[in-house]
């Protein structure tokens, strides 16, 4: 009879203690101490299929062979811009959502299209005919997927030695469970065992494996922080299910750039790869409107050109409201507090409303202009030509500070239509380009209201 003994473990960073703390020693977070009871068993070792493996030498580095890194075409062109390019083999892949927003859909109608590839799914939270209904719905057409409905570690292992699946998709880790830890699936040292375990399998076989994570109040990935350590590639499915486009975004990726970004518009048979995100961020008609303008962002190495929209009214209560939708409401603060200070408009005793359309979530400082530019068309009642667009980052003294890759987002703009750009004078230098678009550069926030405003 193996003797049980209850440990308090950190659900953040994994550390253990005999006893509850109410902060954690190593990394700081309050109230993240979880019992569990586990076994201590010598007979018992580390979970795993392919323990007899040859050992590792060392080498020197400049012995160490280099090439492109091999991978595999997904058919999916917005996961492959993610990814870094395609699947590389070997690699373990994490994908996070909110619950509901399409990450089992998504991966779903990825392998359903990999005719050429034997995709083992293994689903521990839905059973085989639900996975059939929506399989059906996705792409009925498929003939190389196997799925298993399956959550202990060990059967799965065996399953896979059966199958001999070039690609394999867990759904999600935080059902799967292992009988070396006596703990419930979804704990800490459930999830961690589990992982390394199917670290090791992904590494030594050349497998690719993908497993769908979910996450937690506070929108970081569930379980511990060891997981998203473990794992190649971090990737986080996001979006409003009241809108109809999602986001996928890289968060850790050793095979390739963090700063990608996919676009998917959810529809009933599946997931569409938005290929031109501007045309459908833009509204068809806004001549005649106040509080819009168009910004000349960048997600990526990606170019699109969205609306920003803005409301401005006086204030009903006391207290003006200040509130941001895809923006950060404290650099819109700033942005309000430089329009005051160094243009000279008074908002002090307004309510400010901040939109970007479409549901997306913005960081690109260049939209600083389009920013401004809305809530003053707003605060005026004057619209903004349907066909000027701009792209600048508004700096504390009020002068249009430059952008990168700003040749990109003058090409995607002449791309849709439009007829003018206002840009930072200093990007202007060493730009020899010649493009149907008009030009126009300003040094200060005054300068850019002239030239829309008059």
């Amino acid at each position: 009879m193996a003797k049980t003994k209850s440990v308090y473990v950190c659900s953040n960073c994994g550390n253990d203690s005999p006893k509850w703390l109410g902060k954690c020693p190593i990394c700081g977070e309050w109230n993240t101490y979880v019992e569990e009871v586990i076994a201590k068993d010598s007979e018992k070792k580390r979970v795993g299929v392919f323990l007899d493996t040859p050992k590792a030498k060392p080498i020197l580095l400049k012995d160490v062979l280099t090439g492109e890194e091999p991978r595999l075409d997904i058919q999916d062109g917005e996961l492959n811009r993610v990814l870094g390019g395609g699947l590389v083999p070997g690699s373990l892949i994490l994908l996070g959502g909110e619950p509901g927003i399409g990450k089992s859909t998504l991966i779903l109608q990825t392998v359903l299209s990999l005719s050429s590839l034997k995709t083992l799914y293994i689903s521990g939270e839905e059973s085989a005919r639900q996975l059939k209904l929506r399989a059906d719905r996705i792409n009925p057409s498929s003939q190389n997927c196997y799925i298993v409905c399956e959550t202990n570690l060990e059967q799965i292992f065996v399953h896979i030695q059966n199958t001999k699946p070039d690609f394999v998709v867990i759904d999600s880790i935080q059902t799967i469970f292992t009988d070396v830890v006596e703990s419930s699936p979804g704990s800490v040292s459930q999830v961690r065992e589990c992982s390394a375990a199917i670290l090791k399998f992904a590494k030594e076989t050349g497998t690719p494996v993908i497993l769908i994570g979910h996450i937690n109040k506070e929108g970081s990935i569930a379980g511990p922080k060891v997981l998203e350590h473990i794992v190649d590639t971090v990737l986080q499915f996001e979006g409003d299910q009241h809108y109809m486009y999602r986001i996928l975004r890289s968060i850790k990726n050793r095979f390739g750039s963090t700063a990608e970004l996919g676009i998917y518009e959810m529809r009933q048979n599946g997931l569409r790869e938005v290929s031109n995100p501007s045309e459908l961020l833009l509204t068809q008609n806004h001549e005649g409107l106040s509080g819009v303008s168009i910004a000349a962002a960048i997600e990526g190495v990606r170019p699109f050109l969205i609306e920003t929209q803005a409301l401005v009214s006086t204030a009903a209560y006391g207290t003006p409201q200040r509130s941001a939708t895809g923006f950060d409401i404290r650099r819109m603060n700033m942005l309000l507090a430089v329009l005051e200070k160094r243009a000279g408009f008074k908002l002090i005793q307004k309510d400010v409303f901040l939109n970007i359309a479409g549901g997306l979530k913005v960081n690109d400082p260049a939209i600083d202009m389009a920013v401004i530019s809305a809530v003053l068309s707003s605060s005026l009642d004057i619209s903004i030509e349907r066909h000027v667009c701009m792209a600048g980052e508004v700096g504390l003294s009020g002068e249009i500070r430059p952008v990168n890759r700003i040749e990109q987002r003058i090409l995607e703009a002449e791309k849709l239509g439009f007829t003018k750009i206002l840009i930072p004078h200093n990007n202007l230098k060493g730009f020899t380009t010649k493009v149907g678009i008009e030009i126009i550069s300003v040094r200060k926030v005054d300068e850019a209201f002239r030239q829309l405003f008059g």
